[in-house]
C-alpha cells in the first residue's frame, strides 16, 4: 500500500526557517506530481505548493512565493519542503499529498511563535 510519511514540523521563531520531508514508499515519486498542503485551525486546508514529475516545474501559493521551496530527492524518495522567513500566518498542520492517487501524509505541525 502507498505511503507518505511526513516529518520536520515543529516550533520555529518568527523570521526562522524549518525543512520538511516526505517519504513516500511503494510508488517512486519522481514519477509522479506531488504536493504540500497545510491546514490552519478553523481554516480549510489550502495548496502550499506542487512539484512536476516530469520537467520538475514548481508552483506555490501567492502566500508563500520567495519564501518556500519545494523539491525532490528521487534517490531517496524524498520531497522537501524548505521555508524560511516563517510568519505566525503560517503556522498549520502541512500535509504531503499525491494528487493522481488521492494519497495523503498524516501531517506536520509548524507553529510560528515567539
Amino acid at each position: 500500500q502507498v505511503q507518505l510519511v511526513d516529518s520536520g514540523g515543529g516550533l520555529v521563531q518568527p523570521g526562522g526557517s524549518l525543512r520538511l520531508s516526505c517519504v513516500g514508499s511503494r510508488f517512486a515519486i519522481s514519477d509522479y506530481t506531488m504536493c504540500w498542503y497545510r491546514q490552519a485551525p478553523g481554516r480549510e486546508r489550502e495548496l502550499v505548493a506542487c512539484i512536476v514529475s516530469i520537467g520538475g516545474s514548481t508552483n506555490y501559493a501567492d502566500s508563500v512565493k520567495g519564501r518556500f521551496t519545494i523539491s525532490r530527492d528521487n534517490a531517496r524518495n524524498t520531497v522537501y519542503l524548505q521555508m524560511n522567513s516563517l510568519t505566525p500566518e503560517d503556522t498549520a498542520v502541512y500535509y504531503c499529498y499525491l494528487p493522481t492517487r488521492n494519497y495523503w501524509g498524516q501531517g506536520t505541525q509548524v507553529t510560528v511563535s515567539s
